[in-house]
């Protein structure tokens, strides 16, 4: 009778340890994020790197951008964020071409928010070169400063790379978020169905990451 008492006991005392620990751990592999396979590497030694995959036409995307927008400028400096178009056709590729082009002239920051907006609510059409630059043309960017740089090989070295990432990450949908080369955000997993959420997840995975960080430099 002892040894059942304490072997539920010991059961118990499992139990709400696990309990605990979830409590602790709001987000768990499997439901709030995904382990990748096989680890990616990134750059930036000793910060955390958060990647959002995107694309200029996925309505998900856009609802997730000024969240997006807002959460990037708290960002505290050990973490860097790259943001990176996808192509999951060819008919994909100009609008990589274009984010890169707007890297290429110092435009992406203050344009990206824009480029959204215009695609779906003003239901502009951006989806190739011409269109583009006519565009950006009423927000300041030359028509010809815009073509020559969209042309050029840096912009299509930075595409292909891309599509190498997406492939890489094993990518099929967006947005995704990956932290550190190890983890993935999506809004299909189970417990992160909202953008406010998905950027919950990611905030908890760089503490993780940075807490693990800062335990092997002390």
């Amino acid at each position: 009778m002892k040894r059942r008492l304490a072997l539920l006991a010991t059961l118990g005392a499992i139990v709400l340890g696990v309990a605990t620990a979830q409590a602790a751990a709001p987000f768990q592999p499997g439901t709030g994020y995904s382990v990748l396979s096989a680890r990616q590497p990134v750059g930036h030694p000793g910060k955390v790197v958060v990647t959002e995959f995107f694309w200029y036409n996925c309505p998900h995307c856009n609802a997730l951008e000024p969240e997006l927008d807002a959460w990037a400028r708290r960002l505290p400096s050990y973490v860097v964020l790259q943001r990176v178009p996808i192509a999951f056709t060819p008919q994909f590729v100009p609008q990589q071409k274009l984010y890169y082009t707007l890297r290429a002239l110092g435009k992406d920051a203050s344009l990206q928010g824009a480029i959204f907006q215009a695609i779906h609510e003003q239901h502009i059409v951006l989806d190739t070169p011409d269109q583009m630059a006519t565009w950006l043309a009423a927000h300041g960017v030359a028509r010809q400063t815009f073509l020559a740089t969209f042309n050029s090989f840096g912009v299509a070295m930075r595409a292909r790379r891309a599509t190498r990432m997406m492939k890489d990450y094993g990518i099929d949908g967006v947005p995704t978020i990956a932290v550190q080369g190890t983890y993935e955000v999506s809004g299909d997993l189970p417990q992160t169905p909202t953008d406010a959420r998905i950027l919950q997840a990611v905030d908890y995975l760089i503490a993780k990451v940075h807490d693990a960080q800062s335990a092997t430099t002390h």
